[in-house]
């Protein structure tokens, strides 16, 4: 089945043995804990929220140079090949790689190593990508002063600047906890002025307030994540009434705490409800999933069916925030495989 994906963390989906050799072409093997692709696997399997954390800036110091980001976008294209995935939508944090962690590289260094990769990608195993560049909230609420709108001043140039290589909206990521997203509405408003979609992350950490500060505040055409909508009656009428696509990530969810298991994550409920839900991996080797093991969630956790299945992989095509021309061509190159398959089960029957 033809997939598409609109929410995972580019510095999240990098698997151990890129990490291995990111880190051996920089000598900081010694920044590891272990020295092979099944040690580090097992490093990666998820413990905590901290621990979550831990692997996740030990990743990002690896990406130094504009070389880093195209070998990591372009193993990112071989992963979307073997499980079928035709479209991606990438979030990126920008500002981490240029103004933390003390490394020196430039945002057209970054954007020339994405270019390279998505291109090389696009040559070797026919997949497309697009970037969401993501303000790291938690970076404005550092001071004792209270909001810094300096990260999200340069997260939005650099969102601008690159247009031209891919990059179709603004993010907002990081822990909701204090630091929620009407502050952000100034970069918002300048962004969806020069034709950036807004893609914020809602409804994680922080229940409906953080969803509706996010539709109201910054014009959210899409929700990263909004699965505690589920606890207001009223949201989930808006969010059912306008459409409003949700990226949402089950094991993401229960990786983090939002739920305990996934017997009790709300997906199938927002989608009885008639809500606009697609299904995603956000961070996949970290979380130990996979796109395809999400939809193989849906099918053995809510006994969701083939036809179902593909449903909800149309809604993800649907919401894309690709070029009119290359999101028509994905949806019906989609329609033909749907027509193709269903007539192939009727003549099963």
């Amino acid at each position: 089945m033809p997939k598409a994906e609109l929410h995972t963390h580019l510095e999240g989906a990098i698997q151990p043995a890129t990490v291995l050799e990111l880190a051996a072409a920089h000598g900081m093997l010694h920044t590891l804990p272990a020295s092979d692709g099944e040690g580090l696997r097992r490093w990666f399997l998820f413990r905590d929220f901290r621990h979550f954390i831990e692997i996740y800036m030990t990743i990002q110091a690896l990406l130094r140079r504009g070389e880093d980001f195209a070998t990591v976008a372009y193993r990112n294209g071989e992963d979307m090949a073997a499980q079928g995935i035709r479209y991606r939508e990438l979030t990126v944090t920008t500002f981490t790689h240029t103004h933390l962690q003390g490394k020196s590289i430039s945002i057209e260094e970054i954007f020339a190593g994405l270019e390279d990769g998505r291109r090389w990608a696009r040559r070797d195993f026919g997949v497309e990508m697009r970037w969401v560049i993501d303000i790291p909230r938690n970076a404005s609420f550092k001071r004792a002063g209270g909001y810094d709108p300096f990260p999200a001043q340069m997260t939005l140039a650099h969102a601008i600047a690159g247009m031209d290589y891919g990059v179709i909206g603004l993010g907002l990521g990081g822990n909701e906890v204090g630091a929620p997203p009407e502050p952000f509405a100034h970069a918002f408003a300048q962004a969806k002025a020069v034709g950036l979609h807004s893609l914020p992350h809602a409804g994680e950490m922080v229940g409906p307030a953080s969803v509706w500060g996010a539709l109201n505040g910054l014009d959210a055409e899409r929700i990263g994540h909004g699965v505690r909508a589920i606890e207001d009656p009223a949201l989930l009428l808006h969010l059912q009434e306008r459409q409003i696509p949700l990226e949402i990530n089950p094991t993401s969810n229960v990786c983090l705490g939002v739920y305990a298991s996934p017997a009790q994550h709300p997906f199938p409920h927002l989608d009885r409800m008639g809500l606009f839900v697609t299904v995603n991996s956000d961070d996949p080797p970290l979380f130990n999933t996979s796109l395809l093991a999400e939809y193989q969630l849906l099918a053995d956790t809510f006994g969701y069916d083939e036809a179902n299945l593909a449903r909800i992989a149309r809604n993800a095509f649907r919401a894309t925030c690709a070029e009119p021309e290359l999101k028509r061509s994905l949806l019906a190159e989609f329609d033909k495989w749907l027509e193709e398959w269903n007539a192939g089960e009727q003549n099963a029957q």
